[in-house]
């Protein structure tokens, strides 16, 4: 027994009835459901070895009813199930499935309805997401489905749904294709789906619970869209919305989604301690959720920590502790150590040895940089302290980067106040002045009065060969000498 019978098990299950009548008139009746039920546990059986014949008894079967009933729209089910995951034929499948869509209205409950066109659903969304060439099957053995032929699934069913005035499956399926296109890269039709959801949901009470929820999830699909085209001006504009809606209980997935993006966002104007907030908010809602993305979220959170320069291990904590161990996480708790350690080469041989689990990352790959250089400048200042002249190639070699990356980075620090020093390009040095402030005072002192005893041997010197002014009138220079600085020297 597969899923199939048994949803369909439960949802007659849900509806007994306990007037029991009993009637020797329905002898017939009972014998030809019996004969359908046989007829369609044999068909079933075909399915693998002989799908053309499980094909020709399901359609005897639904031939065989005068009425739309239960065992028709099974039968269908299946033949759309063999069409599509057996024989790969999509065409034939939306045929059998369109068939199956008339059969929702009277024939099955609307329970078991709704679970059997998500299923459909389900697995047709499967080929189309890994239908990137035509005809045959994908990659891994999934059906290749035309774009065409995927958008006409889901046309067949809202249409369907709308006649039964469905609307709350219908916004669940217009959401599914929206996720579908957003895994398929269709941006256009995307864009179009995403204005009809907003449309459809417009009317309504402000306070309405599913609304709310409902446009949390429109919202997390048009954040995800706008980060993959870098559209970063509507990505924040969106990720500001998601903070107006009051009314929702979103699934963790979604809310997971909505702080990643928010994360990368932060990232991109640098502002790595906003961007580690988000991060550690997706990563308890993937957590929650049950999500295997919650590893990759973690992996960009530990980046977040190591950008911001904090000493604080982000695996300390109770949420992130239990998968301090994890395979894919090892090498960034190696890295986040090498880091708090000022470890540079070893920090370098980690990104080597690990470039499945780190740098096959493109989002993590465009920040490697960053790091490497925050991490570099923190080793040379701890490099350069006991020392006041160094040549730039030295540092370079310990460092194992280019002469020029040096002394841009040394520049930078200059220009920051983190290093008191000069470069002297011609020799190729760094000079540091290790002078305390007292002494720098000190030498600023002696330097302002040996400019002045400078001005006065000047004009001493003229006067005397002029001949003019009296010696009464060089008092005045040497007075002038007097000051705080002549004080600092006594």
């Amino acid at each position: 027994m597969d899923d199939d019978d048994m949803d369909y098990l439960e949802q007659a299950g849900s509806e007994e009835d306990y007037g029991f009548e009993y009637s020797d008139d329905g002898s017939d009746g009972d014998r030809g459901a019996d004969d359908v039920e046989n007829m369609y546990y044999k068909a079933k059986a075909l399915k693998e070895d002989d799908p053309q014949g499980a094909l020709k008894a399901f359609k005897a079967i639904v031939d065989s009813q005068s009425q739309k009933n239960d065992w028709g729209f099974k039968a269908l089910k299946q033949s759309t199930k063999v069409h599509f995951l057996i024989l790969h034929k999509p065409a034939d499948a939306l045929k059998t499935y369109t068939e199956l869509l008339s059969y929702t209205k009277s024939a099955v409950t609307r329970n078991y309805s709704e679970k059997s066109i998500n299923s459909i659903l389900d697995y047709v969304g499967e080929g189309g997401k890994s239908g990137r060439k035509k005809g045959g099957q994908g990659a891994k053995g999934s059906v290749t489905v035309d774009v065409e032929v995927l958008e006409k699934f889901y046309e067949v069913t809202r249409e369907a749904l709308e006649g039964a005035k469905n609307d709350r499956l219908s916004t669940k399926t217009n959401l599914k294709l929206a996720k579908l296109w957003l895994d398929k890269r269709e941006y256009g039709r995307l864009t179009r789906l995403i204005r009809d959801l907003h449309a459809s949901i417009a009317s309504g009470e402000e306070a309405d619970q599913s609304k709310g929820t409902v446009l949390l999830e429109i919202y997390a699909l048009e954040i995800q869209m706008y980060n993959e085209t870098k559209n970063y001006k509507k990505l924040k504009e969106i990720y500001n919305a998601t903070g107006q809606v009051r009314a929702a209980i979103p699934h963790p997935r979604i809310m997971g989604v909505i702080r990643e993006c928010g994360g990368k966002m932060w990232m991109g104007e640098k502002k790595w301690s906003r961007a580690s907030e988000d991060f550690f908010e997706s990563f308890k809602n993937y957590d929650e959720a049950g999500s295997p993305q919650r590893i990759q979220v973690l992996k960009y959170l530990v980046l977040a920590y190591m950008l911001m320069g904090s000493e604080i291990n982000p695996f300390d904590s109770q949420e992130t502790k239990p998968y301090k161990s994890d395979p894919q996480i090892v090498a960034m708790t190696d890295l986040v150590d090498a880091y708090h350690r000022r470890e540079v080469h070893t920090a370098e041989k980690i990104l080597r040895d690990h470039k499945a689990t780190i740098m096959d990352d493109p989002f993590i790959r465009q920040y490697i940089g960053d790091l490497l250089r925050s991490l570099r400048t923190q080793y040379l200042i701890d490099l350069i302290r006991p020392y006041t002249r160094l040549e730039l190639s030295f540092l370079a070699k310990q460092l194992n980067i280019d002469k020029d990356e040096v002394e841009e980075i040394l520049i930078g620090l200059i220009l920051e106040g983190k290093v008191d020093g000069r470069i002297d390009q011609v020799g190729g040095l760094l000079e540091l002045d290790r002078h305390s402030p007292l002494e720098k005072k000190r030498y600023a002192a002696l330097e302002k009065w040996s400019a002045a005893l400078e001005g006065v041997h000047h004009a001493i010197a003229v006067k005397s060969v002029t001949g003019t002014g009296q010696s009464g009138d060089r008092m005045p220079h040497m007075m002038g000498m007097s000051g705080p600085g002549f004080e600092m020297l006594l």
